[in-house]
């Protein structure tokens, strides 16, 4: 019998975060989901945090996973942006951990070598491979859900291999492999 699990995707984003659920059943990946949280119409960065938080926990709390994949931030010249990218990753982290959820990061260029073959792929490049390969009959028109969605499948690719980023199994493991950077 083949053992099945539930891989949710997650591409963090205090504007868009977007999100996408795939089932493995076996060696086989199957589609189950992809959409986004639209955050563009609060101005309170709190309360961005708090639905990233909120929503996050939903699906968690709706389609099980048993690992949760998330893009981790690149580094930017704004520093503003990345601190705020980074706090968004948190949360969605936070709750992942709060459910005992395996977790592991994946940086961009990687996620893209996994769909596409190129790290420096677009994100419409990246989009149209998953549409191909999940039989996706439409994309959204924002692209952060498939970034979501490349985030779970890179996983699935990634599974199994001895270098897959960083994983935290729950808050002992973060807070053990993140010594040097808490207080």
């Amino acid at each position: 019998m083949s053992k099945e699990r539930i891989i949710l995707g997650i591409d963090p984003g205090t504007t868009i975060m977007g999100f996408g659920l795939i089932k493995v059943v076996g060696k086989t990946m199957h589609f189950l989901q992809l959409n986004e949280l639209d955050l563009k119409k609060y101005d309170d960065h709190y309360i961005k945090l708090k639905l990233i938080f909120e929503r996050t926990i939903e699906l968690i709390d709706t389609h099980h996973p048993d690992e949760i994949a998330i893009e981790a931030p690149f580094y930017g010249k704004n520093v503003q942006s990345m601190l705020k990218l980074g706090r968004a990753q948190g949360v969605a982290m936070a709750a992942g951990l709060s459910r005992q959820i395996p977790i592991t990061e994946y940086l961009p260029k990687k996620i893209k070598m996994s769909i596409t073959g190129n790290g420096n792929a677009s994100k419409e490049q990246v989009a149209k491979m998953l549409q191909s390969m999940l039989g996706l009959k439409t994309l959204p028109k924002n692209l952060d859900a498939t970034d979501g969605l490349a985030a779970a499948v890179c996983h699935f690719y990634n599974s199994g291999k001895v270098s897959v980023g960083k994983s935290y199994s729950g808050w002992a493991s973060f807070v053990k492999q993140n010594q040097n950077k808490i207080g």
